[in-house]
């Protein structure tokens, strides 16, 4: 039976059905919601500092976004405490549409349960939009682990528990959890190092100080092609165009193993239902774009639009799956 942590959204069949090769439109000819937006622009908050793979995302949608509508969408970093900062800031802006969140899976489905307090009720304080994009991890060998396969790898965390390590860029993080979700479905252990960034952790995998890693797809590859650790195997369901030579984990020995790292457009709770509605169908005919899909796939990234309920129903069964998750491994963070 399929591991209840790794399956797939299972209801990726209520993604709207938009069409998404409209060419580009006003605000008036696409019929917003009167008197939207107000104050005649549109803010998306990332909660994180610029440069990174959410801020990169946020940047690609304002774009085209503002291309269509032909008024800005501007792109504001609000970083700190894991995301939290820019996500408690939007669940707290008036709900007019104009302020909304690049959520992240950390902040939306994996904090509530991690952290003794956050500043914000993802079902109460937000009214959610679309999923945007998601992205697989690459699993990464140090060359003295010896293995050049995940088989190979199973094997050698079999052979002597807790004789391996592994680094992530701290408690709770993706990383961390993938890690667990692979470790518990081979029923295996291994010994946790973390770091306070994924940047030195990779660092001490290609100078064999710890002997295996799950890393973002640009980075592991870049690593794996310098020959400085061996890139074993994707999390995604399918292999990255990225990388097409790179099996999966469910066909390297873990069958059904799927982990990826996911974003989402959010607005604050009360947000008029016609302003939700009328976003996501401009959200999701921007993802459909030839000019954004190949953008995103350089990132490593593929859309996934949907439904606002489907994406409601998405951000709660994944955090009842990090929750159970957090909670059987007896993760915490003070």
């Amino acid at each position: 039976m399929q591991n209840p942590f790794l399956s797939r959204r299972g209801f990726t069949a209520l993604a709207c059905a938009v069409a998404v090769s409209a060419p580009a439109l006003s605000f008036a000819q696409a019929k917003a919601p009167a008197g939207y937006p107000a104050g005649g622009r549109v803010t998306i908050v990332v909660p994180f500092a610029p440069g990174g793979a959410t801020d990169i995302v946020a940047r690609m949608v304002a774009d085209e976004l503002g291309k269509r509508w032909g008024t800005p969408v501007i792109v504001e970093n609000r970083a700190g405490a894991g995301g939290g900062i820019g996500t408690e800031y939007v669940a707290r802006a008036k709900p007019d549409g104009t302020t909304l969140l690049l959520g992240t899976q950390t902040a939306l489905a994996v904090n509530p349960t991690l952290l003794k307090k956050v500043g914000y009720n993802v079902d109460k304080d937000f009214a959610p939009i679309t999923e945007l994009a998601d992205t697989p991890l690459v699993l990464l060998a140090s060359n003295k682990s010896g293995a050049k396969s995940v088989p190979e790898l199973i094997a050698a965390l079999k052979a002597k528990p807790d004789a391996l390590s592994y680094g992530t860029s701290g408690n709770g993080t993706s990383q961390h959890l993938t890690t667990l979700m692979l470790l518990n479905r081979i029923g295996a252990r291994a010994v946790h190092v973390p770091y306070k960034g994924s940047s030195q952790s990779v660092v001490d995998l290609a100078g064999n100080q710890i002997d295996l890693q799950f890393d973002n797809m640009t980075t592991a590859l870049a690593f794996a092609k310098n020959g400085q650790a061996h890139a074993l195997a994707v999390t995604s369901q399918s292999r990255t165009p990225l990388q097409p030579d790179l099996p999966t984990l469910a066909e390297s020995g873990v069958p059904g193993f799927e982990a990826v790292t996911w974003l989402g457009l959010l607005a604050p709770a009360g947000t008029p239902a016609a302003v939700i509605s009328w976003l996501n169908t401009e959200v999701v005919a921007v993802l459909g774009t030839p000019s954004v899909t190949s953008r995103l796939a350089a990132q490593g990234f593929t859309p996934r639009p949907m439904a606002p309920h489907a994406f409601r129903k998405f951000i709660q069964d994944e955090t009842g799956k990090f929750a159970e998750l957090i909670k059987s491994n007896n993760i915490s963070i003070d």
